[in-house]
């Protein structure tokens, strides 16, 4: 009896270290990969491997039920897809803030969200968030690329020149210039 727990226990010894040296054979193949990028791509990448640490650590204290770990590690995977993708294909060392949501997280993003079979790739919604494709991990993932300032003042820009040439904008009248200026304040010594 004695002998069997023993084998027992040296058997799932050696079951945990192989778990272990596998886990950080594809961590270390997954760095090795991320060598091929920039910086930038590469911090990106680091820093979902340890959303990925982090969310492994909360299941392993039952902090978190299984549902919520297997979204968020899919998510995790889709965006490390996507930034992959959008650096191989930019060939660049630049990266937009990505968001993946799932179709019932469309919500979160948007006011009135959109279909999510409505969506088309390169679209732009609410002058905020660029769609940049599906990713499919379990369950499929919208993946978002938000505008950074300058595209949106820019798109902001082009339609409210497409507006101005619709409706002619009336000019201020002279005589009403001083009164949209604002007194300087004076501060005494």
């Amino acid at each position: 009896m004695a002998n069997s727990r023993l084998i027992c226990t040296c058997f799932l010894a050696l079951l945990w270290l192989a778990g272990s040296a596998t886990v950080e054979n594809a961590r270390a193949q997954s760095m090795a990969n991320d060598n091929e990028f920039g910086p930038v791509v590469r911090g990106y990448l680091g820093y979902l491997r340890n959303e990925q640490g982090v969310v492994d650590d909360r299941v392993s204290r039952n902090e978190v039920n299984v549902e919520y770990y297997r979204r968020n590690s899919n998510r995790i995977r889709a965006l490390r897809q996507s930034a992959i993708r959008i650096a191989q294909d930019s060939q660049n060392d630049y990266l937009p803030e990505l968001e993946a949501v799932a179709g019932d997280e469309l919500r979160l993003l948007f006011e009135r969200p959109p279909r999510a079979g409505a969506l088309r790739i390169g679209e732009v919604l609410q002058s905020t968030f660029r769609y940049m494709g599906v990713v499919r991990r379990g369950e499929p993932f919208y993946i978002f690329a938000r505008l950074d300032p300058y595209e949106q003042a820019a798109l902001m820009g082009a339609n409210r020149s497409s507006d101005a040439r619709i409706i002619p904008a009336t000019p201020i009248p002279v005589s009403r210039t001083k009164a949209l200026t604002r007194a300087r304040r004076v501060n005494t010594p």
